[in-house]
């Protein structure tokens, strides 16, 4: 059986070839209008003055977008193509933790030609940081990150190509993974992990779970190690993140497929198993030493992952949750705040080409000091709807809605969110709420399928409004407000804040929004988080070739947006090969911890790259947002 080398392609690329969607003919009308400059964006509109889409073909205006009272406190910086981390004038970073960093004074320090230990992975800073918080403690600061997946070929560098050869190289590449929960403190040296802390602890693909909400107990989440259906084990390809009001950390499993497969070449795959991209191989060859991960014996265990996780911080014996309330897709993050009367609402993007935004909202109020336990578990889930007229929905995930019942609705999401015609987006990842203003944002970061294939399940995916543009390989920033400021009303207006762009090679829809120019330019956004003045720090994942459509951009950035004048402005550039991704203040707001994933050349040209988290400060020491 072949087995993909996901050291050579993204996740993305990954499930293309795994599961290549069939394609389509029934788009050409709606190509030849996203191209053209007379149909683009018709029926938009745009609400407030930082609005970047003004309506049909205003792709461009004539002149760069007017500086108004600009926010940034900071010279814009130019694009980078080197192996290194640059920040503005009068800025200063340095590497916080990296991968095999040690959390315990018992694990080994990392060797710069061979990495971590089996024994010590387990007790060291995991691989690809992606999604974190910090919280405040009792005075503690505490980060909780994910480690998204494993890079073989750099985790088992003495295996050709880093294929696991042992369930011992198999344990160690599950132990890379999870989340790291630690403490850190600043010192005369800067910031420095707190070593052996009572907070410090590693969750991974092996580490106990709870299962709770309307799907825990289902007949699709039994298996033989647990007949009750509501303990697990792991957490898996944990991407983005979000923070509670109660103080609470929550994972989100993303492309949680890759890690099944069979080792039964004529093993046939359960219903369901295909729209989640679930084949008879993976990209970890963990079905071959694990059985756990084998589908042909244990055809449930894929349906207990696909989750929401939420995490206590502040107690390094508690038993994570998987919240199955919040549904079960390819999460991104899950961006919580509250609603006019108090409940609690979660967005939540599938991140995946033509899949769907969700929100979610709980059944009871949350109170200070009162019971949350519940909170994330009873509620009502909910599906996008966007209207080409500039307005949007919200359809309720009901039974009577979608021909399902409860538990199946939040085991099979995808399929209830194509029942009741949820609009497919270019990829819905990381959401930001605005803290100044009843609005949110989600980064649309591309989807070359668009106008162009269905989705996984056959819904249509013309290019129209909040995704504009077929074959869309730079993305956009779409917001909406509810209506009556309330983020659980039922309706809502949208814009487009961005699209991003290349003006200096296209002079069509492709050049980007009127807020992008060449001194700002970038494709595929991805991270977002509000810092507390509202504005919106923006960061990428996309193609740093510099070259054709690319030239020019330069490696991933963070980019900051001030949604009141629509400018955005480039704050950092990551090293060659690296996604920027993940962001969070320390408690006095004057540190910003960035994460650095997958990087070819970093921190140190003469080991192993390693993916690690920067903390950036001013020289000046004052606060940064």
């Amino acid at each position: 059986m072949k087995r993909f080398n996901i050291n050579k392609i993204s996740w993305d690329e990954l499930d293309e070839l795994r599961r290549p969607t069939p394609e389509t003919t029934d788009f050409d009308r709606v190509v030849q209008a996203a191209v053209s400059r007379r149909g683009f964006l018709t029926g938009l509109v745009a609400f407030g003055s930082g609005a970047a889409v003004m309506g049909a073909g205003a792709v461009r205006a004539s002149g760069e977008l007017k500086q108004g009272a600009a926010r940034f406190a900071f010279t814009p910086i130019a694009a980078q193509t080197d192996f290194t981390v640059h920040v503005p004038e009068g800025y200063e970073w340095k590497v916080l933790a990296s991968w095999g960093d040690p959390l315990f004074s018992d694990a080994p320090a990392f060797d710069p030609a061979n990495g971590t230990t089996p024994e010590g992975q387990v007790r060291a800073f995991g691989e690809n940081t992606d999604g974190m918080e910090l919280f405040d403690i009792d005075g503690h600061e505490v980060i909780a990150v994910n480690h998204e997946y494993a890079n073989l070929d750099i985790n088992l560098p003495q295996n050709d190509e880093g294929t696991p050869l042992s369930v011992t190289d198999v344990r160690k590449i599950q132990d890379a993974q999870g989340v790291a929960v630690f403490e850190v403190k600043e010192g005369e040296n800067g910031w420095e992990v707190v070593i052996d802390s009572p907070f410090n602890r590693r969750i991974t693909h092996n580490t106990p779970m709870r299962i709770a909400g309307p799907a825990a107990g289902h007949a699709l989440l039994r298996t033989e190690a647990d007949p009750s259906g509501t303990e697990s084990l792991g957490t898996f390809n944990n991407c983005g993140a979000g923070r509670t009001p109660w103080g609470t950390y929550l994972t989100c499993e993303e492309n949680f497929n890759g890690y099944f497969g069979s080792t039964d070449e004529a093993f046939e795959r359960p219903e369901g198993f295909a729209r989640y991209g679930i084949e008879l191989e993976s990209g970890y060859d963990y079905e071959k030493f694990d059985p756990r991960f084998d589908i042909s014996r244990n055809p449930n265990e894929p349906h207990r992952a696909g989750y929401v996780v939420e995490i206590d911080p502040s107690d390094a014996a508690s038993t994570p949750v998987k919240r199955t309330a919040l549904g079960r897709f390819k999460h991104e993050n899950a961006e919580v705040t509250l609603a006019a009367d108090g409940r609690v609402v979660v967005y939540l993007g599938d991140d995946e080409r033509g899949e769907f935004l969700y929100r979610y909202v709980s059944d009871d109020v949350y109170v200070e000091g009162g019971d949350t336990s519940g909170l994330l578990d009873a509620g009502q889930l909910y599906v996008a709807k966007f209207h080409e007229d500039g307005t949007g929905e919200w359809l309720a995930l009901t039974p009577e809605a979608t021909g399902m019942d409860r538990a199946m609705i939040h085991i099979h999401t995808r399929q209830a969110g194509s029942a009741v015609g949820a609009t497919t987006m270019d990829r819905p990842e990381w959401v930001a709420v605005n803290p100044t203003r009843v609005e949110a944002y989600c980064a649309l970061t591309n989807n070359k399928n668009r106008a162009v294939k269905a989705n996984a399940g056959g819904d249509e995916t013309p290019a129209t409004g909040p995704n504009p543009r077929a074959e869309n390989n730079y993305g956009q920033i779409v917001r909406w407000r509810p209506e009556n400021e309330d983020h659980a009303a039922d309706r809502f207006d949208w814009d487009l804040y961005v699209m991003a762009g290349n003006p200096e090679v296209h002079a069509d829809a492709y050049a980007g929004s009127t807020n992008v120019t060449p001194g700002n330019m970038f494709n595929s956004p991805d991270g977002m988080k509000f810092d507390s003045r509202g504005m919106l720090w923006i960061q990428t994942d996309g193609d740093d070739s510099n070259e054709g459509e690319f030239a020019g951009m330069g490696n991933n950035q963070m980019l900051v947006g001030d949604p009141a004048s629509g400018e955005i402005a480039r704050f950092m550039t990551g090293p060659k090969g690296s996604e920027v991704t993940g962001a969070t203040f320390s408690t006095d707001r004057r540190t910003l911890f960035v994460g650095i994933q997958h990087p070819e050349n970093f921190p140190d040209p003469e080991a192993l790259p390693r993916s690690s988290i920067v903390a950036i400060r001013r020289a000046d020491g004052a606060e940064i947002g």
